[in-house]
């Protein structure tokens, strides 16, 4: 394919892939309605560009509540509750529901079965804590450090596309769900998704672009091994815990990378 075959391109990347993307990983009043002729999956490139509507929506309404004078952590808790509820907490229920399911069964039908479950139970509950907790902590303290757009907005981008390479490496462990319905997406879609993850390390300020991105992938396999060992393949759960641990990873590099430097 030449570099000046637009149609082509837009073949693959469209347009409204966007749109079908906020529509999936947020609760923004987005009309969710594929063609039925392109799988949801196929407007996975798209994820990490939700990341930053997702972050430039936490970042402006911390910067509200500071310019009203509000401390750091104030801040920083504003930041996170922000990103929870344009996501609907979603992600934050991957990580729960995983965290439960891995440790609480020991088949993989028990194990998806837990998952499904609506109740959370004692690893879910010290799953979310933990993470709420470290993300706050680290947000405080890249406030102080002036760094807090930069952090935010590459974790939101390199963390959905870890989200994508999930998608595209394992294969689903149900045939009924939101993963199972939106599908696997193809290399295009994925390739896409990871390079502008790279973009975001490359454009990241006063940190390693190759150790973001050399953390993130660790982490990233190995949340796919995980998932692979305990139930075979990926779910939206998997998905989501994936985006915490990644998030969680990235934004806790800046803050050592910047503290070190």
């Amino acid at each position: 394919m030449r570099v000046t075959d637009i149609g082509e391109w837009t073949k693959i990347f469209r347009p409204g892939d966007m749109v079908l993307a906020l529509a999936l990983l947020t609760r923004l009043p987005f009309p969710h309605t594929p063609s039925a002729a392109r799988a949801p999956a196929a407007a996975a490139w798209a994820y990490p560009l939700v990341g930053v509507v997702v972050g430039l929506l936490a970042l402006a309404v911390g910067w509200a509540v500071q310019w009203l004078g509000a401390t750091a952590p104030i801040t920083a808790m504003v930041v996170l509750a922000t990103g929870i509820v344009v996501t609907g907490a979603m992600h934050e229920d991957g990580l729960a529901d995983c965290a439960d399911g891995f440790w609480g069964g020991w088949t993989v039908a028990r194990r998806l079965e837990i998952m499904k479950d609506s109740q959370i139970g004692t690893y879910g509950v010290i799953a979310l804590v933990m993470s709420l907790l470290t993300r706050w902590y680290v947000l405080t303290m890249l406030i102080d450090k002036g760094a807090l757009v930069g952090a935010v907005l590459v974790s939101a981008v390199i963390s959905r596309a870890a989200m994508v390479g999930v998608m595209h490496w394992l294969p689903n462990a149900r045939k009924i769900g939101l993963s199972a319905q939106t599908g696997r997406p193809a290399g295009a879609p994925t390739v896409m998704a990871l390079g502008i993850a790279v973009v975001a390390a490359v454009a990241a300020p006063t940190v390693s672009m190759f150790w973001l991105l050399i953390f993130a992938a660790l982490v990233t396999v190995a949340a796919g091994r995980v998932a692979r060992r305990k139930i075979g393949g990926q779910t939206g759960d998997v998905l989501g815990a994936t985006q915490q641990v990644v998030e969680i990873t990235v934004l806790v590099a800046f803050d050592v990378m910047i503290s070190s430097w």
